[in-house]
């Protein structure tokens, strides 16, 4: 009998202990890697089909390899907030990603949390100086790849957000990874998407990005992220990005949400809506046109060998297109 109880033990010391609820836990160390932290699925998922094979002839030339993972976790610290009382269907979750370089929760967003049975986790030096590939990105995915391994979270439930220059990050990994993000809120914080700052991912990717709800929250004294904002819902409406919402905090400056800011942002992210399938499917249309009109002009310069302006359209066609113009750009960039 010794030797099971033994061995009942070990386990049960090497198990992630899960939070209790209503409490905000801070150094918080995860041990958990996933998938789609890895060097590999970020350039796939985060860069454009030409970058990520400029990126490939890069390493091939120096003889370097890409780490399979970035992030060290055994030194790695984060801040995790468990609602209280844990709902029948499994927390939902927000993974926050911010400005700053310590993992904390915002003031006033606990009884927020509660209310709509959300935890919260947040990695520290994921601020703006960090680098967003290496950490920045791989440190949200890992927040959330441990939260739901740790805690009964509903996986038709899980966001992303961010204040200010983390709102951005969030957008790119709602971009890039729409089977793990639900929707976003983007709190003083957006870009236009479909360029080569931000491209579009491989096409089964953005197709279920399309459904991504999106939410801004941003002051109505920020005047140059309101900018941003117009001009990043204007680009989610050219890419059939349709369930987008956006709320103007009244007499708000460049300031994190406070907690009714939030509690709107939460109750639209949360509310469950179909989409217009007849305007998406038209809008899908109207782009896939437009991707074959540019191609088949790519096709007649090859056959008349014109090289130079192929290669110059191609890096057009990429950083308009990303992943939607893939693998023919990948064929032809050979």
């Amino acid at each position: 009998m010794a030797a099971p109880l033994l061995a009942a033990v070990i386990l049960a010391a090497a198990a992630p202990r899960a939070h209790a609820e209503g409490e905000t836990f801070r150094d918080v160390v995860f041990a958990d890697y996933s998938e789609a932290s890895s060097s590999a699925e970020l350039v796939r998922r985060m860069l454009s089909p030409l970058a990520a094979l400029q990126l490939k002839r890069q390493m091939a030339r120096t003889g370097k390899q890409l780490a399979e993972q970035s992030i060290k976790l055994s030194e790695e610290k984060f801040a995790v907030y468990v609602p209280s009382p844990q709902p029948a269907r499994g927390y939902a979750l927000l993974v926050f990603v911010p400005p700053w370089e310590d993992a904390r929760l915002p003031p006033g967003w606990a009884p927020v949390l509660d209310r709509y049975g959300m935890m919260f986790v947040s990695a520290a030096r994921s601020g703006n100086d960090e680098s967003v590939f290496d950490r920045r990105e791989p440190l949200a995915l890992l927040a959330a790849h441990n939260a739901m391994q740790r805690h009964p979270v509903d996986p038709e439930r899980v966001y992303i957000g961010g204040f200010s220059g983390g709102a951005r990050i969030a957008l790119r990994l709602a971009l890039g990874y729409p089977d793990v993000f639900r929707g976003a809120i983007l709190n003083a914080g957006s870009d236009p998407i479909g360029d080569s700052h931000i491209p579009l991912p491989p096409k089964d990717l953005f197709l279920q990005f399309q459904s991504t709800r999106l939410v801004y929250v941003t002051g109505e004294g920020d005047s140059a992220r309101l900018s941003d904002d117009m001009a990043s819902m204007h680009s989610m409406k050219k890419w059939c990005v349709f369930d987008v919402q956006s709320h103007v905090v009244r007499s708000g400056g460049h300031e994190v949400a406070d907690s009714t800011a939030l509690a709107w942002a939460l109750s639209v992210l949360m509310h469950e809506a179909r989409p217009d399938a007849n305007k998406l499917g038209a809008c899908r249309l109207a782009v896939e046109q437009e991707l074959n009109i540019k191609m088949q002009e790519l096709d007649l310069l090859a056959a008349a060998g014109h090289d130079d302006e192929v290669q110059r359209l191609l890096l057009k066609i990429d950083g308009r297109f990303g992943g939607l113009a893939a693998p023919r750009s990948i064929e032809l960039a050979h």
